[in-house]
C-alpha cells in the first residue's frame, strides 16, 4: 500500500490528517535535520495504522515535503 504524505514541520501539535484514500497531511514538531523528521513521521504513521515501524518504508522524497511511504 502506497501512502502520499505532505509534511508540515515545526507545527505546535503533531498529528495526521486524512485527505483522500491514500493521501495524508502529517504535522510534526521536529526539525528536518539529519533525518529526524522522517523518523518521527514513521513513528506517527506506525501508531496511526497500528503496525510496527519496521513495516513502513520511505520510498520517495527523503528531502522533500511531499513523500511516499509504503506499508
Amino acid at each position: 500500500m502506497k501512502i502520499n504524505v505532505q509534511v508540515k514541520n515545526k507545527s505546535k501539535t503533531e498529528g495526521i490528517e486524512k485527505l483522500t484514500e491514500d493521501s495524508y497531511i502529517v504535522r510534526i514538531n521536529v526539525p528536518p535535520i539529519e533525518g529526524r523528521a522522517n523518523k518521527r513521521i514513521i513513528e506517527l504513521l506506525a501508531k496511526y495504522f497500528d503496525c510496527p515501524k519496521s513495516q513502513i518504508a520511505l520510498t520517495r522524497g527523503a528531502k522533500s515535503k511531499n513523500k511516499v511511504f509504503t506499508l
